[in-house]
């Protein structure tokens, strides 16, 4: 199965009401899990890069490559995204490396600035072919920057969407940024407002701290794109753990990345059916 652009995963899931998996990449054992989870669930699945994985692996192309060559050769459709990209420059580079779309994170800026500088990124973004989403009303919990309780207003993100002509709406409902639980209280009536009035698909972050009924629930309201990363990581590290545990005297780190990765793959495939990603 080729590597396929964002759009053809979203737009359909979209259509027909299903959620889509958008699930981040830390090193390449992730998104060899992610993959093989997805195969196992039968689903598309979004690989997602973040600023913060590049600061980690001090460049975006090692891992991008990386991770380009692994959804290549994926059973199931697979597109990779760069998420939460605070720099220009680092959307520039992974517009060239190949992705097939970007979130351009502009919600520290004030309404203004943020319409503007959206617009410049999704206006080189499209020229390249590249699928766009941007962040109204601030996620909490990311670094300390989001602040808490915000949410998105209906009629600000349509005049949003229109002003920068994004592809996609990350959208604030009261989910949180690496939230350790999995007790996030979601406004579902405010998704279903949101769904009614944006005329792009939504996209919640923060979706590691949010219960999987209520996962569910934020998809049948309107929902499509959902991304998690630190109910991943939880995962991954519980596993290592658990190996270590078992075996102190393991020098090879194979093994127990390998448990890592393996109780990733095991958790993607659940995680993208409680989606209904199929």
């Amino acid at each position: 199965m080729p590597l396929v652009g964002t759009d053809q995963i979203v737009g359909p899931a979209r259509a027909a009401g299903r959620g889509v998996g958008a699930f981040n990449v830390i090193h390449l054992e992730h998104a060899e899990a992610l993959v093989e989870g997805a195969a196992a669930a039968g689903a598309p699945v979004i690989l997602q890069i973040s600023e913060n994985c590049v600061r980690y692996h001090g460049a975006l192309e090692p891992i991008a490559v990386a991770t380009l060559a692994v959804a290549r050769s994926a059973e199931v459709p697979v597109a990779v995204h760069l998420d939460h990209a605070e720099s220009v420059d680092l959307v520039h580079e992974a517009v060239r490396l190949g992705f097939s779309s970007v979130m351009y994170d502009g919600s520290t800026l004030d309404y203004e600035a943020n319409v503007a500088r959206t617009r410049e990124v999704a206006e080189h973004c499209h020229r390249n072919g590249v699928w766009v989403e941007a962040e109204l009303g601030e996620v909490g919990g990311k670094d300390g920057v989001h602040a808490p309780g915000v949410r998105t207003n209906p009629g600000e993100a349509v005049e949003f969407v229109e002003a920068t002509g994004v592809d996609a709406l990350a959208v604030a409902v009261g989910s949180s940024h690496a939230m350790l639980t999995r007790d996030a209280s979601l406004d579902f009536a405010l998704i279903g407002d949101l769904r009614a009035a944006v005329p792009v698909p939504l996209v919640l972050h923060g979706s590691s701290g949010v219960a999987d009924p209520d996962l569910a629930e934020a998809v049948r309201s309107g929902m499509t794109k959902v991304n998690i990363a630190t109910q991943l990581s939880k995962v991954f590290t519980g596993a290592v753990r658990a190996y270590l545990a078992e075996n102190p005297t393991t020098v090879d780190s194979r093994k127990y990345v390998a448990a890592g990765r393996a109780a990733v793959s095991k958790e993607a495939a659940r995680l993208l059916e409680v989606l209904g990603a199929r």
